[in-house]
């Protein structure tokens, strides 16, 4: 008998009908293949960098240059020699050292208390239950209908009665906490959360802050870093409330700012200089936690 003739064995391979018939899977369907950007994806995302970070060249072009180059035109597209000399006297004349620690006690008491209530609000609306659940979340979704400007005068006399006028508390306490950042909260832990965890949680008898601390904040950590920062960049720049109830004694630094355009003749290279003074800390919070936050985001990302 010849090994042609000999009979299949049970234990043997078998391959599947696709390969005996000779098909392929494509490639997107293929076990361990790495998808790879082809030249257009690189071209698009190269000037769509470009593009973001122009802005910001130009503000530091024009902040190097003396206020006649900047107003020529063409306008200037290569840095000037007058960099520092800008930054020293914007700093000065607009006491930015002064408001940009109030920047920093503003914007991070807003951040950090936004992303504490707002987490605890949306992990309520998204995995407790009790009575009036919904009416309340459409509620506080209603408010973000509410334009701002409605409540300044009334917001203002409550401010002026709490003795509050031109201080830091009025800026920070009317908002401790957003509408917005309830919502991402509770869409993110409706969907990040599972119910089993919560569940178990009761079971092993822990009360609903001790699943909060235990088990909520480790899976919303990822969705916090994004809040936070997007609360203290919001924060940072908010220039309409602060420039209503502060003065140019106890400045914000969009409040201070505005001490470089006060004169009869605008200096605009001195107010690109103060606008980039005012810009730096965003970019070096966001250097030293960016990779941390974009990490969260695809950890948060991925299912388990």
């Amino acid at each position: 008998m010849t090994t042609d003739t000999l009979p299949a064995r049970k234990d043997a391979p078998r391959t599947s009908p696709g390969r005996r018939r000779g098909l392929r899977l494509p490639k997107g369907l293929r076990a361990g293949r790495q998808h790879h950007a082809g030249p257009a994806t690189y071209v698009l995302l190269a000037v769509a960098a470009v593009l973001s970070l122009f802005p910001l060249y130009w503000t530091m072009v024009a902040a190097s240059t003396d206020n006649t180059r900047v107003t020529q035109t063409p306008p200037p597209f290569l840095p000037g020699p007058h960099l520092w000399e800008n930054l020293g006297k914007a700093w000065q004349d607009a006491a930015l050292g002064k408001a940009m620690l109030n920047s920093l006690i503003v914007a991070g008491t807003i951040a950090v208390s936004t992303v504490l209530f707002a987490t605890l609000a949306g992990f309520a609306f998204a995995k407790l239950r009790f009575k009036g659940r919904n009416v309340l979340l459409m509620l506080v979704i209603g408010t973000m209908m509410v334009p701002p400007q409605l409540a300044v005068v009334p917001l203002f006399m409550m401010m002026t009665d709490l003795g509050w006028g031109q201080k830091l508390p009025a800026v920070i306490f009317p908002t401790l906490v957003s509408a917005v950042g309830v919502f991402f909260m509770r869409q993110y832990l409706a969907d990040a959360l599972p119910d089993e965890l919560v569940e178990a949680g009761r079971v092993d008898g822990a009360h609903s802050l001790r699943i909060f601390w235990s088990i909520v904040l480790p899976v919303a950590r990822p969705a916090m870093a994004v809040l936070f920062m997007i609360t203290f960049v919001h924060a940072w720049n908010d220039f309409f409330w602060p420039f209503i109830v502060l003065d140019m004694t106890n400045p914000t630094v969009p409040v201070a700012l505005t001490q470089l355009s006060a004169g009869y003749v605008r200096d605009q290279s001195l107010i690109m200089a103060g606008a980039l003074l005012g810009t730096l800390p965003l970019l070096a919070m966001f250097v030293v936690f960016g990779r941390q936050i974009v990490g969260g985001i695809m950890q948060g990302a991925v299912k388990g």
